[in-house]
């Protein structure tokens, strides 16, 4: 593909990580523009320069501007979507029949896989909006940190390597280090299944456990990754990676993690509506146990960290008891 003069880009989403990102453009494109649903949180960015809803005390720039037309992503070369993974597929048909060029490239930046056809984003993009390059930016990257200016590497998900230097580019700062891969798969499946994780994580530590068994909790959770995220076409040293450990330790044991917050919760005895009620904003770890789930099912991996975590989300099991039978299943070998 030809060489892309990205001078500006649209975000699909007024949430926290599409504020931090747009802070971050803001830097090197000429305009950003912030794409929502809620005409309030819109007109409150453009008057206060801030998002106190989903950011607050971070200041935006002036070449940030938002709206909720989504026709006006068409005026961008560059759409990001930061829209919630159960909100990616409508948001993508929308898109497409928007106007959008061809050759406009769309970054996925959602983490998650879609419930019973167990697509990723990236793949649900590319039905959607089959004539535009897509790729996808993930690894251990909370919004209040890259908003805030504090050190963060990411990696950029693509098979076209003209297009992944342009990005790798537009996402290099002072404080922002971005690195390459071609494995998108390895990149979204580590992504998402670490949401999952960061819910157990947080369970654990509300019921007290203790340092060590959170420990041996995380390290199983890649090792379960990685075998679940191979089968689905992944390749193992991208699970090494910023997308696969690198997101799991920060969303584990990070107190920006929603996720984790809802463990918490949950671990000191919270229902899950409660859990989650408090939070104003999707943790997408809860939904994305239901489909990853279900993909593990289908395809025959064994997962027990993610069927504990289902099982106290959406059977009603005690969170105590569900820890309780994982730490005693049949002994084996650390490898298997």
């Amino acid at each position: 593909m030809p060489d892309i003069p990205f001078s500006s880009a649209a975000i699909l989403g007024t949430g926290s990580f599409g504020t931090a990102l747009a802070r971050l453009l803001s830097q090197k494109l000429e305009r950003v523009e912030m794409i929502g649903r809620d005409e309030a949180v819109a007109e409150s960015i453009n008057e206060t320069r801030h998002n106190s809803r989903y950011l607050a005390g971070i200041e935006l720039p002036p070449n940030i501007h938002a709206s909720t037309a989504l026709s006006n992503a068409a005026a961008h070369p560059l759409v990001l979507f930061c829209v919630p993974t159960a909100a990616t597929r409508e948001s993508a048909a929308a898109l497409a029949q928007s106007g959008l060029p061809t050759d406009a490239v769309i970054l996925s930046c959602a983490k998650g896989i879609e419930r019973n056809t167990g697509e990723r984003m990236s793949e649900i993009l590319v039905e959607q909006l089959p004539e535009n390059p897509v790729a996808v930016l993930s690894g251990p990257n909370h919004a209040e940190e890259i908003a805030a200016c504090l050190a963060t590497c990411a990696v950029i998900g693509t098979r076209d390597e003209v297009l992944a230097r342009r990005l790798q580019e537009l996402f290099t700062t002072p404080h922002f280090r971005s690195y390459t891969s071609d494995d998108l798969a390895g990149i979204e499946l580590g992504g998402a299944i670490k949401n999952v994780y960061a819910i157990a994580a947080g369970i654990a530590a509300g019921l007290g456990l203790g340092d060590n068994a959170i420990a041996a909790l995380v390290t199983r959770a890649l090792a379960e990754m990685t075998r679940l995220g191979t089968c689905l076409g992944g390749r193992v040293e991208t699970f090494a990676g910023l997308s696969g450990v690198g997101d799991l330790i920060a969303t584990c044991f990070s107190k920006h993690s929603r996720n984790h917050r809802v463990g918490l919760a949950l671990g000191a005895g919270k229902t899950l509506e409660e859990a989650t009620s408090s939070l104003g904003m999707v943790a997408e770890g809860v939904p994305n146990t239901l489909s990853i789930h279900e993909t593990a099912q289908r395809v025959g991996v064994r997962t027990p960290i993610i069927d504990a975590v289902h099982a106290i989300l959406y059977r009603g099991m005690p969170a105590a008891r569900a820890l309780h039978e994982l730490l005693n299943r049949d002994p084996r070998p650390e490898n298997d």
